[in-house]
């Protein structure tokens, strides 16, 4: 304990004043982000539009000394190896060939089983390194904060400054922490202050018991990402519209990552629970389940089949879909998957390359 404490008074003293360069720190210096000079200008119609990749992830290899000598270190070490993930100028390169122009950056939540103090000073420094690349290219890049929703108090404090002083748009969550669904009343003190500040909140899954971690999703295909994460998101969107948080929240604007999981392109069957009488226990909801989608509740486009696509739009509306690559993972989900639509107008596909995203994160 003594080694951890002493780690996070070192972190707290030397981050001061500093910024990233690609994945370390360097005093008195700002990313070095030069661009690629090839950059694809995606246009609708002959009309130039912005594109916004809302999913992008991004790691800080300098909160490592927070959790060394403890199992969350394994799963640190494991982001900072995957390629890409740590932020560096490659990344510009990237955008410029995908055509597009900001990505907004996310982390995914891994430090919820963190004691109070790690967890501090591990958002802490990661709220700083995201927005100094934000800074730096302000054009390029967007941030989302992170937070330390185990301590919901605290977490409502952390976006607060996040939004108010360091300038992020939306905030990234977890879809559960530990065994408490985010329905739980406990967390109602994060939702206050998110629908309070009116940003966007993105929800990515991360490993949780009962959906990613389950053992019958072991063996081949790796199940507990391919079945598990969009599970895990269908649990949590569900427990937030049946448990009454969004009725709760109204004003509260969540984006679930993975096209929503499966509740966004099976919402007739909640809808259908919900007919069924007094069993079903939707006599408190002020909406249809369905109904969310059209306001509170929107999806990425990562469902990579045309067809998705467009049953996605149709349960949902184009309104409520926002363009996502899961970057730095290699999915199908260029830009053309979008432009090349068959099923979309062209106001559609604007909307849900750019538009979208810029309304929500009012850019």
């Amino acid at each position: 304990m003594t080694s951890r404490r002493q780690a996070l008074k070192t972190l707290a003293a030397g981050t001061a004043g500093m910024a990233l360069l690609g994945g370390g720190l360097v005093a008195g210096t700002t990313p070095s982000l030069a661009a690629a000079p090839a950059r694809r200008q995606v246009t609708i119609g002959g009309k130039r539009v912005r594109v916004f990749d809302v999913h992008g992830h991004c790691v800080f290899p300098d909160v490592a000394p927070l959790v060394a000598n403890t199992p969350l270190a394994t799963t640190l070490d494991d982001l900072v190896k995957t390629p890409g993930l740590v932020m560096g100028p490659e990344r510009l390169a990237y955008l410029d060939k995908e055509g597009i122009d900001t990505q907004v950056l996310s982390i995914n939540s891994w430090w919820y089983g963190t004691e109070e103090p790690v967890a501090r000073e591990i958002v802490r420094i990661q709220n700083e390194k995201i927005a100094a690349w934000c800074a730096a290219r302000p054009d390029r890049f967007v941030g989302l904060a992170t937070i330390a929703l185990q301590f919901p108090e605290l977490a409502a404090a952390q976006l607060t400054e996040a939004v108010e002083r360091q300038g992020f748009r939306g905030v990234s969550i977890g879809g559960s922490v530990g065994n408490d669904e985010l329905s739980n009343p406990k967390f109602d003190p994060f939702w206050a202050r998110a629908e309070a500040l009116g940003i966007l909140v993105f929800m990515h899954p991360q490993p949780a018991p009962g959906t990613t971690i389950n053992p019958r999703l072991a063996g081949k295909g790796v199940l507990n990402n391919t079945i598990g994460n969009p599970l895990e998101t269908t649990v949590f969107l569900s427990h937030l519209i049946f448990d009454g948080t969004l009725d709760k929240f109204p004003g509260l604007r969540i984006c679930a990552a993975h096209g929503g999981g499966y509740l966004a392109s099976y919402l007739g069957r909640s809808d259908a629970l919900c007919d069924r009488g007094p069993g079903a226990d939707c006599r408190a909801l002020k909406k249809r389940p369905s109904e969310y989608f059209k306001q509170q509740l929107l999806a990425d486009t990562m469902v990579f089949h045309d067809e998705g696509l467009r049953h996605l739009v149709a349960e949902t509306s184009a309104s409520q879909i926002l363009y996502g690559t899961d970057f730095p993972f290699d999915w199908p989900v260029g830009v053309d998957f979008v432009l090349n639509s068959p099923h979309l107008s062209a106001a559609d596909k604007e909307a849900i390359l750019g538009g979208n995203a810029r309304r929500l994160l009012k850019l």
